[in-house]
C-alpha cells in the first residue's frame, strides 16, 4: 500500500486545478449509522482529497493507515471508499460522479438463493438415483415442482453453468458434473465439519437475510359468498384481508446462532436506504466487521464460525499488486518482501514476479479477527446454503411475520420480528441443524456416486471401443 509521500504532488496547484475550493461535509449525508447503500458523490470525494492534503501537508509524518482512519472518522464515510477515492484521484487527477444507472439484472440474477439451491438439488437427486442426469431430465423435474420456477430449455442450460455445472468430456463421453474446484471445495467443507463435531467445538452459523413491509401470506380462505363491500357490510362480514399495495420498505438483519437457539443480543436490523433488488447490497465491509467484533467476545471458546463468501465477509488482509499499480507501487511491495533485483525490470516482469510471491492461500480480515481470539473460521461452499441451518431458522421467522403482519408498516414488522426470533427455540435449532447434517452425508453420497459412476462410465467405453488406458498399454 503506497505511503502519504507519494500524494504530496497534489497539493500543487497544476494538479489540484480540477478540484473546487474545501467544503464542509453536510451533517448527517455520511453518518456511519445511515451510509449504508448511499452513493459517495463527487462533492463528498473532493472533501476527502481536501482532507488528505491538508493531513499530508501538516502531518507528514502520520501513517497512512491512521490517516485513512482519521478521515473516516471525521466524515463518516467508510475507509475502503477513502482509499478508492484517493487512488482514483492519484490515477485519473480527478474524481468522478457515481454512476446511478443500474445494468439490467439477468434472469440468475432475479432467481434468489434458495431456487437456485434448489436447481442444484435437482441434479444432485438424479445421481442420487445413480442416473446421469441430461438437461432433459432436469427440465422435466424442475418444471414438475411448484415450489421452483418454470425454465425454458435454454434458459435452464444457461442457468445450470452459471451454478458451475459443466459438461465434462469423458473418453467420448460427456457428462454433466460439477467443476473439479468446487467439488475440492465442497468435499473440504464437509470433511472439516464433521471433524469440528467429533472434536466437540461449539459451531455457530451467521447469515443475512430481508425482510419487506409488505410481506405477507400468498394465500388466505376468502368467502366467496361475499360479491362486495356493499354486501359485505350488509351481512356484517369483510371481504377478506387487506393487500399491501406494495413490497414497501425493507428491513436488513443479521444474526448469529447455534445449537442453544440465536446468540442473546447479537441482532443487526436497520432499514434499507437502497432500492436494490440484492440485499448484499445494503451492508459493507465496515458495518459488517464492526457487528463481527461485538460478537467475538461472547463466543464459546475455541469455537468455529460458518459463514458464506459475500464480499463484506470476504475482504483480504493484504492487498497484491496487479497491472493497475503503477510501476512505483508494484516494486516497493516487492522490495517490503524481501524481493531485489540486480538489473532493471519492466512493470510486465514487475507484476509476473509479484504474482510469484502472493501467498497459495488468501488471508481475510474477518479470519484474522476470529483467529486472535481464538476461534475458527469456517466457509460455505458457493451454492450450498442448505449446508447453513439459520436459512431453516429464517423461515420459520419469515413465516411468523407474513401471517401477522396486517399493517404492512415497517415499524410493526420490526416489532414481529423481534417477537418471531424470540420464537425460535433451542429445539427448533437442534431439529434445523439435525437436518442439514442429513443434507451434508448425502451429498457426501452424491460426490461418491458420482465418481463412481463416471468411472464406470469411463471403463465401459474402453470396453466396447477396445482401447486401453497408458497404465494398462505399459
Amino acid at each position: 500500500m503506497s505511503g502519504p509521500s507519494e500524494f504530496r504532488d497534489i497539493s500543487e496547484p497544476d494538479e489540484m486545478s480540477t478540484i473546487s475550493p474545501k467544503t464542509k461535509n453536510q451533517k448527517g449525508k455520511a453518518s456511519k449509522t445511515f451510509f449504508i447503500g448511499l452513493y459517495v458523490s463527487s462533492g463528498q470525494k473532493i472533501i476527502v482529497i481536501n482532507m488528505f492534503k491538508d493531513i499530508t501537508l501538516k502531518s507528514s509524518d502520520m501513517k497512512y493507515d491512521d490517516m485513512i482512519t482519521n478521515i473516516s472518522q471525521t466524515t463518516g464515510i467508510g475507509s475502503q471508499t477513502i482509499i478508492r477515492t484517493i487512488s482514483e484521484y492519484k490515477r485519473k487527477k480527478t474524481v468522478s460522479s457515481p454512476s446511478k444507472k443500474r445494468a439490467k439484472k439477468s434472469l440468475f440474477d432475479k432467481i434468489d438463493g434458495l431456487d437456485r439451491n434448489g436447481l442444484r438439488q435437482k441434479v444432485h437427486g438424479i445421481w442420487l438415483r445413480r442416473e446421469l442426469p441430461t438437461i432433459d431430465k432436469i427440465l422435466h423435474e424442475v418444471n414438475e415442482d411448484p415450489s421452483l420456477p418454470n425454465f425454458k430449455r435454454t434458459t435452464l442450460y444457461n442457468i445450470i453453468r452459471k451454478l458451475d455445472f459443466v459438461f465434462a468430456k469423458r473418453k467420448r463421453c460427456s457428462v454433466l458434473t460439477e467443476r473439479e474446484d468446487l467439488i475440492n471445495w465442497r468435499h473440504n467443507y464437509l470433511y472439516d465439519i464433521r471433524k469440528y463435531r467429533e472434536e466437540g467445538r461449539t459451531i455457530y452459523y451467521l447469515d443475512e437475510t430481508w425482510l419487506n413491509a409488505g410481506d405477507c401470506v400468498d394465500r388466505v380462505w376468502m368467502d366467496k359468498t361475499v360479491n362486495s363491500k356493499h354486501d359485505a357490510f350488509n351481512k356484517g362480514l369483510t371481504t377478506g384481508p387487506t393487500n399491501p399495495t406494495g413490497k414497501g420498505k425493507r428491513l436488513i438483519i443479521l444474526h448469529i446462532g447455534l445449537d442453544k437457539g440465536f446468540l442473546p443480543s447479537s441482532l443487526l436490523c436497520f432499514e434499507s436506504k437502497k432500492n436494490s433488488a440484492d440485499y448484499h447490497d445494503e451492508i459493507n465491509y465496515d458495518n459488517f466487521k464492526e457487528w463481527f467484533e461485538s460478537i467475538l467476545p461472547r463466543l464459546d471458546p475455541n469455537s468455529i464460525v460458518v459463514m458464506d463468501n459475500a464480499p463484506y465477509h470476504s475482504v483480504q488482509a493484504e492487498k497484491y499488486p496487479s497491472a493497475s499499480w503503477n510501476k512505483a507501487e508494484i516494486l516497493e511491495w516487492l522490495n517490503s518482501k524481501g524481493v531485489v533485483f540486480d538489473r532493471p525490470m519492466l512493470k510486465a516482469q514487475l507484476v509476473v514476479k509479484a504474482r510469484e510471491s502472493k501467498p497459495r492461500q488468501k488471508t481475510y480480515i474477518i479470519d484474522n479477527l476470529a483467529k486472535d481470539a481464538g476461534h475458527t473460521i469456517l466457509r460455505l461452499p458457493p451454492y450450498h446454503c442448505e449446508f447453513n441451518p439459520i436459512e431453516l431458522a429464517w423461515a420459520m421467522v419469515k413465516g411468523y411475520v407474513k401471517r401477522l403482519n396486517t399493517t404492512f408498516k415497517i415499524d410493526d414488522v420490526h416489532q414481529l420480528l423481534n417477537t418471531a426470533i424470540e420464537r425460535v427455540t433451542a429445539e427448533n435449532w437442534r431439529n434445523f441443524i439435525k437436518h442439514v447434517i442429513e443434507e451434508e452425508n448425502k451429498i457426501w453420497k452424491v460426490d461418491d456416486i458420482m465418481e463412481k459412476l463416471i468411472e464406470e462410465m469411463e471403463l465401459c467405453v474402453l470396453t466396447i471401443t477396445g482401447e486401453t488406458s497408458d497404465d494398462e498399454s505399459s
